[in-house]
C-alpha cells in the first residue's frame, strides 16, 4: 500500500520535472518533438505502403509463372513444385502479420529486402542501388539547377515587374508551366534526336562503351542525359520562377523596403538582402521537399528514355509484382521525403529567427 502511494506521488513529480526541463531547454525540446513525429510518421507510412501492396490481386511468383507459360512449354507438376518452393522462399505462405514483422526486421535490422524477382536471385537492395546513382544524377542535378535558375529569374522578373521583358518572360513561363514533362520530352526527342540527330533518343550511355570513370564514358553519360534533364529543367525553372515572382511581388511596398531605399542602398542589395531573404522560408521548404522526392524517380521521363533509374525500375517491378523491390523503392522514397521535411523543420529556426522553437 505504501509503495502504491509512493508511485502515485512520484508520477506528478516526474511529469512536472519533465515539463520544467522542456521549458528550460526549448531547443532540445523542439528537436525531440520533431524527431518523435518523424519516427512515428515514418513507421505509419511504411505500414500503409506494406498493406497497400498486399491488397494488389495476385502474387509475384504466380505472375512470373504466368509470363513463363506464355513463352515456354512446361510440365504442370514441375511448375507447381517450383511455385511452392518460391512462395516459401518469398515468405508468401506466412500470415499477413508475420510477413509484416519480417518486412520490418529486414528493413530496419538486417537491411536485406530479400531477392528481387526481376533479377533473381540478386537481393533487391542491390538492384535498387544500381539504379539509384542514375536517378540522383539526373533528378538531383536537374532539381538543384532548376531551383537556382528559377529563383534568380523569379527575383529579377518580380523586381522588374513593370518592364516589357519581365512581362514576356512571365507569360512564357506561365505557358510552359502548364505543359507536362513527358510532352516536353517527346518534343525534344522528335527535334533533337530524330530530326537533327544531335542527341541519342534513349539509354544512359552508349552500349559499346565500357562502364568506367573515363572521359569517353562520362561524355556519353552527359550526352545521353541531356534530353531527359532538359525536359525536367525547362518546366521546373518556369514553376520556380512563377512561385518566386509571386512572393517577391507580395513583399514589394513593405515599410522596411521603403526604409532601405531611403537609406540609399543599391537596388541589388535591397533585392538580395531584403526581398529575397524574406522569401527564403517557403522557397527552401519547397526545395527540400522536392529534393527529398527525387527518390521516386521521374517515372514517365525515365520510361520514355529507357533511363535505368528508380522510376523505370519501379515500373518493371510493378509489372512483375516484385514485392521486395517495390517496397524497397517506396520505403526509400518515403524516407527521403520525410527526412527532408525533418531536416527543414530543424533548419528553419536557424535560417530565420522569426521561426520560434
Amino acid at each position: 500500500m505504501t509503495n502504491t502511494k509512493t508511485d502515485q506521488r512520484s508520477r506528478p513529480r516526474l511529469s512536472a520535472r519533465a515539463r520544467r526541463w522542456f521549458a528550460d531547454h526549448a531547443h532540445a525540446a523542439y528537436v525531440i518533438r520533431r524527431l518523435g513525429r518523424y519516427v512515428l510518421t515514418l513507421w505509419g507510412a511504411l505500414t500503409v505502403a506494406f498493406i497497400f501492396f498486399r491488397l494488389i490481386p495476385g502474387d509475384p511468383v504466380s505472375t512470373y509463372l504466368a509470363s513463363l507459360e506464355q513463352s515456354h512449354v512446361h510440365n504442370a507438376e514441375e511448375a507447381q513444385r517450383i511455385v511452392d518452393h518460391y512462395r516459401e522462399l518469398f515468405g508468401l505462405n506466412d500470415s499477413l502479420f508475420d510477413q509484416y514483422i519480417a518486412y520490418l526486421r529486414q528493413l530496419l535490422v538486417s537491411h536485406d529486402l530479400g531477392p528481387a524477382l526481376i533479377d533473381f536471385p540478386t537481393p533487391s537492395q542491390i538492384v535498387i542501388l544500381r539504379a539509384l546513382p542514375w536517378t540522383i544524377g539526373l533528378l538531383g542535378l536537374s532539381t538543384v539547377f532548376s531551383w537556382i535558375l528559377g529563383t534568380v529569374l523569379g527575383v529579377i522578373v518580380g523586381w522588374r515587374r513593370e518592364s516589357r521583358i519581365a512581362d514576356a518572360v512571365t507569360s512564357v513561363a506561365l505557358a510552359l508551366s502548364r505543359i507536362p514533362y513527358y510532352l516536353v520530352a517527346l518534343m525534344l526527342v522528335y527535334f533533337f534526336a530524330f530530326r537533327l540527330a544531335w542527341f541519342p533518343p534513349m539509354s544512359a550511355y552508349a552500349p559499346s562503351i565500357e562502364r568506367a570513370f573515363t572521359v569517353e564514358f562520362l561524355v556519353s553519360v552527359v550526352k545521353h542525359g541531356t534530353l531527359p534533364a532538359l525536359s525536367i529543367v525547362m518546366i521546373s525553372v518556369c514553376n520556380w520562377l512563377i512561385i518566386t515572382r509571386t512572393m517577391v511581388i507580395t513583399t514589394l511596398g513593405e515599410d522596411y523596403l521603403v526604409f532601405a531605399e531611403a537609406k540609399g542602398l543599391s537596388e541589388r542589395r535591397v533585392a538580395v538582402h531584403y526581398v529575397l531573404r524574406n522569401c527564403w522560408l517557403p522557397l527552401i521548404t519547397a526545395f527540400g521537399i522536392r529534393l527529398g522526392s527525387i527518390f521516386n524517380g521521374s517515372v514517365l521521363v525515365e520510361r520514355l528514355f529507357m533511363y535505368p533509374g528508380l522510376g523505370n525500375l519501379l515500373v518493371q517491378s510493378l509489372l512483375m509484382l516484385d514485392y521486395n523491390t517495390l517496397q524497397g523503392i517506396v520505403a526509400l522514397s518515403i524516407f527521403g521525403v520525410l527526412t527532408a521535411n525533418a531536416a527543414i523543420d530543424l533548419l528553419l529556426p536557424i535560417l530565420d529567427p522569426r521561426v520560434k522553437y
